[in-house]
């Protein structure tokens, strides 16, 4: 009897056994190998979300190479994160390569359409492209997905702004929340008002721009050159000494210019002719025909007749297309009291640029000091014709018909 126990206590045993060893109870059961894919998706992400960190900083280093194989490895480990193809269409951006940046950011626009970020560098690609409507439509889309980035909006109405739709690109700027106060949008806002030619509205919207970005020397040259255009010599002249102590601007031949231009109309022409030699040095010097204008226009003012000679024919030889070579000698040949030589050289001046009613109305005043009343008088005529808004053209031309015209000295600028 008990030899049967024991076989059946053996047997028993043996069927355990065989249950813990059968096919369905070995191995990780369903909720084990569903909390292991899980832990190692979790791991996934998280290896992607540490290397896209380091493409990010390889980015903002400059080290786009390193930033794309980063991102790369990335997208390999998470292929449907939408910052990633982001990230990767801002690299190849930086890198030249639009097609293949176009690629990555339509791919993050498909994963995400609500991403604000990828329709704005779409935009920016369209417009490296020259496809400047659709990247307007994309800067807008981006703007409408996230109202309160004054940047999109700016972008969108840069685009607007070279499309000529000037009226729509002030109202899109104004319409914004929180524009008002945003130093890129007056800077816009600055811009779209010198195209359209209302440089006092232009220097009010830069100087509200400076006042919100006061650091931005960018700001203070666009307000220099609207202070410019409106006749605020004294003040941007002070703001051009502030550009030039700036590194950045401090060697810049246009700064330098646009001084001593302030300075010729503060009446203060000998600083002028400091930087106007100064700005002839060298090889760039001495090519710069702008600067040897500057200089003849100063050297008449301070009576300087060798200099405005000189500057005359160094304009000629250099420039033959223009008219300020010849006009620059009409002026010296008129100084010289070789009026007939005067006129000749206005008439090429005038042959060479049509349309300048200061040219006509500089013919006048020599052919007046010659008593060539009625060619003085056609020529006032002239001028009055091209720019019948100058006062002085038309005092000129009605002295000019009483034979009581007093000349003037001109000048070519």
């Amino acid at each position: 009897m008990s030899l049967i126990k024991n076989r059946i206590a053996c047997a028993s045993a043996l069927g355990l056994l065989g249950l813990l060893l059968a096919p369905g109870c070995t191995g990780q059961g369903k909720y084990t190998r569903e909390g292991i894919s899980l832990a190692e998706e979790k791991m996934s992400i998280l290896k992607s979300g540490t290397e896209w960190q380091m493409a990010h900083q390889a980015y903002l280093s400059g080290d786009l190479d390193k930033a794309l194989r980063k991102v790369d490895a990335s997208l390999s480990l998470n292929d449907n994160v939408t910052k990633s193809h982001v990230l990767k269409g801002r690299i190849l951006l930086e890198m030249g390569d639009l097609g293949a940046a176009l690629e990555s950011l339509l791919t993050a626009q498909t994963i995400d359409p609500q991403n604000a970020d990828a329709n704005y560098y779409l935009g920016i690609v369209y417009e490296r492209l020259d496809e400047t409507e659709q990247a307007a439509a994309c800067y807008k889309h981006a703007c409408e997905l996230d109202g309160f980035n004054p940047s999109y909006a700016v972008a969108a109405a840069e685009m607007l702004i070279d499309l000529g739709r000037l009226d729509e690109a002030q109202k899109y700027l104004e319409s914004g929340p929180m524009f008002e106060h945003d130093a890129g949008v007056r800077q816009a806002l600055g811009h779209i008002a010198m195209i359209q030619g209302d440089p006092d509205l232009a220097a009010s919207m830069f100087e509200e721009a400076t006042l919100l970005a006061p650091s931005d020397n960018v700001l203070l040259e666009d307000l220099t050159r609207a202070e410019m255009a409106t006749g605020k010599y004294a003040d941007a002249e002070q703001n051009l000494r502030r550009l030039m102590k700036d590194p950045d601007h401090k060697g810049r031949r246009d700064i330098q210019h646009m001084r001593a231009q302030c300075l010729v109309e503060l009446d203060r022409p000998v600083e002028a002719r400091e930087i106007y030699q100064a700005l002839l040095e060298g090889d760039d010097g001495l090519a710069d025909t702008e600067a040897w204008i500057g200089l003849a226009n100063v050297a008449f003012l301070i009576d300087d007749q060798r200099t405005l000679r000189r500057c005359a024919s160094r304009v000629v030889a250099m420039a033959p297309a223009r008219a300020e070579g010849y006009a620059l000698w009409g002026l010296w040949y008129r100084t010289e009291g070789d009026l007939d030589k005067a006129v000749a050289s206005i008439d090429r001046a005038i042959e060479a640029r049509p349309d300048d009613a200061a040219m006509h109305a500089f013919r006048g005043v020599v052919l007046a000091d010659a008593g060539r009343k009625q060619e003085a008088v056609d020529a006032f005529t002239d001028a009055v014709a091209l720019d019948p808004a100058n006062a002085g053209y038309q005092f000129m031309l009605d002295q000019a018909e009483q034979g009581v015209f007093a000349t003037a000295p001109s000048t070519t600028e």
